[in-house]
């Protein structure tokens, strides 16, 4: 499956109708970006049953100021509505399939009842 763009307007519903979510916050100007982006494409053509996808930092500002995107590359991921990852930078092939992976295997159940044992 190729990537998809969201916006502010998509973000949510986005999130709504997917159980994992990858989002890389990019922009043209940006070297590594460029440079990120076969990698990421490739990643969603392996795993189609994630949905990837790309904000244009520079034509959706409000979205990447409500995610505090500082510096770009930014990769997040989503799984259940919930942000399991974020980090800046961009990441190689073995990297990014490293992290799918984890965020694949994550355990939201377990990761719930931990979050409650931490606020109790």
């Amino acid at each position: 499956m190729a990537t998809i763009d969201i916006t502010q307007q998509s973000f949510a519903q986005t999130l709504e109708e997917n159980d994992i979510v990858f989002v890389d916050f990019w922009a043209a100007w940006c070297g590594p970006c460029r440079m990120f982006a076969p990698t990421y494409g490739a990643a969603a053509d392996r795993h189609p049953d994630i949905t990837f996808a790309k904000v244009d930092t520079e034509a959706e500002q409000a979205l990447a100021a409500a995610a505090n995107i500082t510096s770009i590359p930014t990769l997040m991921a989503f799984k259940d509505k919930t942000l399991v990852f974020s980090q800046p930078g961009a990441l190689n092939a073995t990297g990014l399939e490293e992290v799918i992976q984890a965020v694949k295997n994550l355990d939201m159940d377990k990761l719930r009842a931990e979050a409650g044992h931490q606020h109790a």
